[in-house]
């Protein structure tokens, strides 16, 4: 999971991130301020996960940026832990926050292996 720690590191430096995990699941929350639902795209590849965001903004008609820190485009794309899957996967934004869930792989059930004589 280092891998994914540094690739948190390595996001943009307006952009912060969160991972937590659950014993089913994986939760990233990343803060995309101006970003919505319909600028947004998530999707996985390979074991990697990848965002596209970009973030809407107006300026009033009178008024021009003097100075801009925080990029209107996000491309990221972030290496999966081995146990988490895609299946019954989730994205959500809400106010410029996204929540991707992703359930761990079931691990196999301890069984029993017979031993026999040769």
């Amino acid at each position: 999971m280092s891998k994914l720690r540094d690739a948190l590191r390595d996001l943009p430096e307006p952009v912060f991130a969160d991972l937590v995990e659950s014993e089913e699941a994986y939760l990233l929350v990343v803060d995309l301020p101006g970003a919505s639902a319909d600028t947004t795209d998530v999707s996985l590849k390979r074991s990697r996960l990848r965002i596209e965001a970009r973030r809407e903004k107006a300026a009033d008609a009178e008024f021009s940026y003097v100075e801009e820190d925080r990029p209107l485009f996000l491309d990221a794309e972030i290496p999966l832990p081995p146990d988490a899957t895609h299946e019954n996967g989730e994205a959500e934004m809400d106010r410029g926050v996204l929540s991707v869930r992703l359930p761990k792989r079931a691990a196999a059930p301890e069984r029993t292996i017979p031993v026999t004589d040769a």
